[in-house]
């Protein structure tokens, strides 16, 4: 049997020992040499774009020589305003590419010694940067599995068998339900979107898969609408996960991970917030092949192209709004 590879020693390249050994300053290098890599890390000016600057060595800053800005390497980006040091960014994103199936807040915040506020922005601000690599705008091609998966709304049986109601009933429902529809092309990327009902697939799919492609989907009726688009195999779940070759396996398997992610880690995920979740978990299974260390350093590239979040910058102060 062959070995997983995340038990290889391909899947370790980097380790929070290594990362732990590094003083700021040279944190703080790594952290140049992705924002500004194109100047091979010597420090660009946010506002004019002019690479010459002075730098203010006790505060890790510099001040444009032309517009007298003063600027550090996250202002502009998703970590900006940030306060924790350059190390500790690092090593929070060492340890969210990690977890294979994601990682609380709660557990974050013991992992790095800070608040819980503060390791709960932290996440989301991550997985922002994250969704920056899955929604890229491109269509997918190929051959794409489409499926729908619900999550959230549970309504908690009642003690006594008598008084307990039909929770699958539409009066009895919270409104708290969502369905995260994802498409997948098979051996490429992962698109998930969070929608009301799984019907509303029909034109996500219209949208964002190229009309070249082929698709794969289950036995619900609603996906018969795009047989008038696209040349479909289509399997009975209730018959087989997959016959000659027909499966939505691979958008199954995201699913999985998904639900381990929820249930597992979170085991309560706002519907305000699902979606951040799915692109976590779409980041996490299409680069679930490359080694610990070029994700991180893929995220925090990401992280630094990003700008500042529109929704997380000042959360708690906005009366978590």
């Amino acid at each position: 049997m062959a070995q997983h590879f995340l038990l290889s020693e391909k899947a370790r390249t980097l380790s929070l020992k290594t990362i732990y050994r590094m003083d700021e300053d040279q944190a703080h290098l790594a952290f140049c040499a992705i924002r500004w890599n194109d100047t091979g890390g010597k420090p660009v000016c946010p506002r004019c774009g002019c690479t010459e600057s002075y730098n203010i060595k006790t505060r890790r800053k510099h001040k444009c020589k032309a517009c007298h800005h003063q600027f550090s390497v996250t202002s502009g980006t998703i970590f900006a305003s940030r306060k924790m040091e350059y190390v500790d960014l690092l090593a929070a994103i060492c340890i969210f590419v990690n977890s294979a199936k994601g990682i609380s807040a709660l557990q974050l915040s013991r992992d790095l010694d800070c608040q819980y506020k503060t390791a709960f922005v932290l996440a989301h601000k991550i997985r922002e940067a994250m969704a920056s690599e899955v929604h890229t705008g491109e269509q997918l091609n190929g051959h794409v599995e489409v499926d729908g998966a619900y999550f959230g709304g549970h309504i908690r049986p009642n003690n006594i068998a008598k008084e307990r109601i039909d929770r699958r009933l539409k009066k009895h429902q919270t409104g708290k339900r969502r369905v995260v529809v994802a498409l997948r092309e098979r051996n490429g990327r992962t698109l998930p979107f969070v929608t009301l009902s799984e019907a509303d697939g029909v034109d996500i799919a219209k949208k964002h898969v190229s009309k070249t492609a082929t698709m794969s989907a289950d036995e619900a009726t609603h996906w018969d609408a795009l047989h008038a688009v696209w040349d479909i195999d289509r399997i009975n779940h209730s018959e087989a996960y997959s016959d000659h070759g027909k499966h939505t396996n691979m958008v199954e398997s995201f699913f999985s991970r998904l639900r381990r992610m929820v249930q597992g880690q979170h085991h309560h995920v706002s519907p305000k917030y699902l979606y951040q979740y799915a692109t976590n978990a779409a980041w996490l299974e299409d680069n679930r092949r490359n080694s610990n260390g070029a994700n991180t350093f893929g995220v925090l590239q990401c992280a630094m192209m990003s700008p500042v979040s529109r929704q997380w910058k000042g959360y708690w102060q906005k009366a978590c709004g």
